[in-house]
């Protein structure tokens, strides 16, 4: 395996491990609900594309992505389905509170999200070193 690959997966970890401090540490101390829900949807994405590339798997979307782990990761049952519809609970809202009008996620709209995507980021982490 290439350099250049393995220190693109490692960026985008640790890209991903950063994006989920920053919500907890400033995005939810500053009650910033809808943007919270954006950045750790993207921190999940920066783990879960991380994982794809690794496996030479090559989405160019949002949904391609979301797609490609599901029946790569998921389906296979090489990541438990848990993180899957998590994942896909978070690509929704993050849609949604990006694309939609008048949505306005609240404090137990989000917090009940931190821990869950620390994991996935976390098993992510666990499959590429295995």
């Amino acid at each position: 395996m290439s350099h250049d690959k393995i220190a693109f997966v490692h960026r985008r970890l640790a890209n991903a491990k950063k994006t989920c401090e920053e919500v907890a540490t400033f995005h939810i101390a500053n009650q910033l609900w809808n943007t919270s829900v954006n950045r750790l949807y993207y921190a999940c994405y920066y783990a879960v594309s991380a994982l794809l590339y690794y496996y030479d798997f090559e989405s160019k979307t949002h949904s391609g992505t979301k797609r490609l782990f599901e029946l790569h990761f998921i389906k296979t049952g090489i990541i438990d389905p848990q993180f899957g519809d998590f994942y896909a609970k978070l690509f929704a809202m993050r849609q949604n509170a990006d694309y939609e009008d008048g949505i306005e996620y609240e404090k137990d709209d989000v917090i009940v999200l931190v821990e869950p995507a620390n994991l996935l980021i976390s098993v992510v982490q666990k499959v590429l070193t295995n």
